[in-house]
């Protein structure tokens, strides 16, 4: 049996060490939060990041791989943070590593699909959050819910569900010429009753 850690264990630990379990970001939501913190004054830092702990898997070798916060992590990354807090949730050190990705993959724990929303292998997970790209489609299931398009839930990865659905509805290159009239086309198609099935979803059951 996995040892769970009962409450959370806080750490400072250098954000270049934390192992991502996902292999994407949307590269506007990171600007966004970028924006966010080049604009917090000095004092409010720490405190800030005392609120936005980044929460941990332990693996083999000691590794500690995120499994929330990937825009942040690369949002702080980019803005030059050394040292962030983060949250051990479980601890896995003592499997080997298949069994590790396994476990992490069937726990819902692992996103390892690329920019174009397909699976990828383990192997093919970044090992540095600078090293994560950039999918669009989740950039635009970013901004759907701060829109109002649908609901914050607690589901990891949920949002990358919106953004496949969204994949599979406005084109690439429709998406790449206006982003902002996509997000309106986004908003309808959120709301019908094709998006039912996704969670968070805010439409009419009429």
């Amino acid at each position: 049996m996995p040892h769970v850690v009962p409450e959370p264990l806080l750490h400072s630990v250098e954000l270049a060490e934390l192992r991502p379990t996902q292999m994407t970001v949307g590269l506007i939501e990171v600007a966004r939060k970028r924006h966010e913190w080049s604009v917090r004054a000095d004092r409010d830092r720490p405190d800030f990041l005392g609120r936005h702990m980044i929460p941990v898997v332990i693996g083999p070798k000691g590794r500690r791989w995120m499994v929330d916060h990937h825009h942040l992590a690369r949002a702080l990354h980019d803005e030059g943070v050394i040292h962030v807090l983060v949250s051990v949730v479980a601890d896995l050190g003592h499997l080997t590593p298949s069994a590790f990705l396994t476990y992490m993959d069937n726990r819902n724990w692992l996103h390892p699909f690329d920019g174009k929303g397909r699976r990828q292998d383990y192997d093919a997970l970044p090992k540095h959050i600078g090293k994560l790209t950039d999918d669009p489609y989740r950039s635009l299931a970013g901004e759907l819910r701060r829109a109002g398009g649908y609901a914050k839930v607690d589901i990891l990865y949920s949002e990358f569900l919106w953004a496949n659905f969204l994949r599979q509805r406005i084109k690439p290159s429709r998406l790449a010429e206006g982003f902002q009239a996509c997000l309106g086309k986004a908003l309808t198609l959120a709301r019908s009753r094709d998006a039912a099935h996704l969670p968070g979803w805010a439409g009419s059951v009429e």
